[in-house]
């Protein structure tokens, strides 16, 4: 039977819980029960029906809770494969490197149309690299200690996963300079991205072997889980860009955090209003079985 998570950002309260289920009966669906995840925070509806007519009654009310159906089974992922720029951090890496260059304002609206889906992702990232021909390479650990911060409720969704047998990958269309140390101070198993060539302490403008695309992102997902032996269902994706669509579509549980509306529009839930923790209460995780380390 599949399951409605809401999660409030600041409440939840039974006139909440009794509305989601007054919309679920008016659309002819069953509701079976409900239980606290925390209570006054997340809390579990039981449903019958398909996953999509459950979204679709559900929908009005997100303007207000993040709501994330699916399956019952497999609740708790044991793949999370997740995009790191405006998703496990903050910021867009390469339009705040841009910013030492005194070029951000450029870089960064070529970002947010890449980002939308309004232009190819390869040829973007290739051009927007290229304007940053001749900056000191010192500019890259200037940048991550001064602009990159870690998104909140990440040091809480690695730890707990892992902590569980999870196996998480980073996966960024960004660069292994800002990737190698966000995975390492957030607990990831492996990283995957992109190299930003450098010659003689400046960066050249190119970026060495093949791009981390959307495509490359997607078959992460899939080598990841044969490698471990899962199905499909014991998978989570997470990411906010056009380019993150392809893996987000392909997992058990694909999230849109804070995300452009192709990729929204493209995910299992769209997670608007909460931290990443979101995404453990998605997966039936009370407050007190988090680990942050």
């Amino acid at each position: 039977m599949p399951i409605a998570t809401l999660i409030a950002a600041e409440s939840i309260v039974g006139d909440d819980i009794d509305a989601a289920a007054d919309r679920l009966r008016d659309a002819g669906l069953s509701v079976s029960g409900w239980d606290w995840i925390d209570e006054g925070r997340a809390a579990d509806i039981m449903a019958g029906g398909t996953v999509p007519a459950i979204r679709a009654a559900l929908a009005p009310l997100e303007e207000r809770l993040d709501i994330v159906v699916q399956p019952g089974g497999h609740r708790r992922k044991m793949l999370l494969v997740s995009d790191m720029d405006s998703t496990m951090i903050t910021v867009e890496c390469i339009d705040e490197l841009a910013d030492y260059a005194g070029l951000k304002a450029e870089i960064s609206a070529v970002t947010e149309r890449a980002m939308r889906g309004e232009l190819d992702f390869v040829e973007a990232l290739r051009g927007r690299v290229k304007l940053l021909e001749g900056l000191e390479a010192s500019a890259i650990d200037r940048c991550r200690a001064e602009r990159v911060r870690i998104m909140p409720g990440a040091r809480e969704l690695v730890p707990t996963m892992r902590g569980w047998g999870a196996h998480c990958l980073l996966v960024s269309g960004g660069f292994h300079h800002f990737a190698d140390p966000v995975a390492a101070e957030i607990g990831f198993d492996r990283t995957v991205a992109n190299r930003l060539a450098v010659e003689r302490g400046q960066l050249t403008g190119e970026v060495t072997g093949a791009i981390v695309d959307s495509a490359v992102k997607a078959r992460l997902l899939a080598d990841s889980a044969a490698d471990l032996g899962l199905d499909n269902a014991q998978t989570l994706a997470v990411g906010d860009g056009a380019n993150d669509i392809p893996m987000i579509e392909a997992a058990g549980l694909g999230i849109a955090y804070h995300a452009k509306p192709k990729a929204a529009a493209a995910a299992g839930a769209a997670i608007r209003h909460n931290d990443l923790t979101t995404l453990l209460y998605a997966q039936g995780v009370p407050r007190a079985e988090w680990v942050r380390d």
